[in-house]
């Protein structure tokens, strides 16, 4: 760790962020610019027809190849040159290709937000498909798994933060694994596209220079080798509409993680659910018996954290002025930091979820002080009997802030006007009895 970072990302988390320098490093996105300033000079000798060598392919895909810190760091000296990141790429190339017939095609009749839209949404693409969807899997596996363990474990619901009709843990576990499932699909939908169109998006200078060529047709299929669909009409820059989409759909499990955090922040509170012991571990600089639900704390906070920075970059990035202006390049650079705090807090979650173990014990006690929260079976059964003012009978009776255990519970069905047989079997009704389908999950 190092301790003079500013970022706590590259600091104090360092270890739950490193993997994220592939894709969002000062290395990693020249790296991706690299990528795709080759695979155009590749693919534009085919489209004009001019031949290279197998050599003078090797060469042109061995800076990819063996691209490493110390070369990152030429392209550097470049950009503090001539102050300008792309064009310093650029530089790069034709120094390290150095064959004339060559370098005067390399970044030919592009504009630097070609190389820099398709750059950013290639490291998001592959983001995804190589650390987030495993990690976000991993949070549904153990909800899943935490669901089923837990699904014959009845408890108190708490709506409004009162209690309410009986449910199992399991089942309230596996609404957020569904809830995830759901929008985890919504995310695997989403269609990244790619600006490629030259100065302001009209392929000015391809069409002036080879008009024999439909650019636009052969542009499609280059940029669908990425696995990008291209943007048909663009000014200089992306539409950003679909980076947009993509953040919003990130921003959505993250706030239903959010959700999920403080419920179990909630149940550790209320003593449903305990946190196992680690014993060299301090709770609290003071009070030695304190566990504390850091876990879940951590992640929430960095969950809101990538929100906040995701909901600005879905607002701001489908605005510029005229044809561009430069805004949406500063504010790019942040992914990466949107994408480490959703990393740090999924290894919270994964953390926590594996520590915390239900208090059947606290659990069955609030059951058994609770019976007032079966007074709905009793309404409903009134109801059913054609009884029309049956809930307000049973409301009188429940209604009035005394604690209602089983003994007066059975007190209260036997006042009621039914016969013998609803009786007995309302008084015996138990909250395990009163679960609905919340087993089945």
């Amino acid at each position: 760790m190092d301790i003079l970072c500013i970022s706590p990302i590259d600091g104090r988390y360092k270890n739950k962020t490193s993997g994220l320098n592939e894709f969002f490093s000062e290395l990693g996105l020249i790296k991706y610019r690299l990528k795709i300033e080759t695979s155009y000079l590749l693919f534009l000798f085919k489209k004009i027809g001019i031949s290279l060598s197998e050599d003078e392919k090797k060469k042109i895909t061995s800076l990819v190849k063996n691209f490493d810190s110390q070369e990152c760091m030429k392209i550097k000296l470049y950009e503090h040159e001539c102050n300008h990141d792309v064009k310093a790429v650029e530089y790069y190339m034709r120094q390290k290709i150095n064959i004339k017939r060559i370098t005067p095609f390399i970044h030919f009749g592009l504009t630097s937000q070609d190389i820099n839209n398709m750059s950013i949404t290639l490291s998001i693409k592959d983001f995804i498909e190589k650390i987030y969807s495993s990690k976000i899997k991993s949070i549904i596996y153990w909800l899943n798994f935490l669901s089923n363990e837990w699904k014959e474990i009845v408890m108190i619901s708490k709506t409004h933060g009162q209690p309410a009709v009986p449910t199992t843990l399991g089942k309230e576990f596996r609404v957020f694994s569904y809830r995830l499932e759901k929008q985890l699909a919504i995310l695997k939908g989403v269609v990244f596209y790619g600006k490629f169109g030259g100065a302001v998006g009209n392929l000015n200078a391809h069409y002036f220079a080879y008009p024999e060529i439909n650019w636009d047709a052969e542009f499609d299929k280059f940029v669908s080798s990425f696995g990008l669909k291209r943007e048909r009409f663009t000014t200089q820059i992306d539409n950003y509409e679909n980076l947009a989409v993509f953040f919003d759909c990130l921003r959505r499990i993250n706030t239903v993680l959010v959700d999920l955090s403080r419920d179990i922040w909630g149940y550790i509170s209320i003593d449903y659910l305990s946190q196992t012991f680690v014993d060299d571990e301090v709770g609290s600089s003071t009070m030695p018996q304190k566990i504390n639900p850091i876990d879940f704390e951590n992640s929430e906070g960095n969950l809101l954290l990538a929100n906040n920075l995701l909901d600005f970059m879905s607002n701001k990035l489908p605005i510029s002025r005229f044809q561009r202006d430069l805004t949406d390049s500063t504010v790019l650079r942040n992914v990466g930091s949107a994408c480490g705090h959703i990393l740090i807090s999924f290894e919270g979650l994964l953390k926590g979820l594996k520590k915390i173990t239900p208090n059947v014990k606290a659990i069955n006690d609030d059951l058994e002080k609770n019976y007032s929260v079966l007074s709905e079976a009793i309404q409903i059964t009134l109801r059913k009997k054609g009884i029309e003012d049956g809930y307000e009978i049973i409301k009188k009776h429940f209604r009035n802030n005394r604690v209602i255990d089983k003994k007066v519970f059975k007190e209260i069905v036997n006042k009621l006007h039914l016969d013998i047989k609803e009786k007995e079997k309302l008084a015996n009704l138990t909250h395990n009895e009163y679960v609905g389908n919340s087993k089945m999950s």
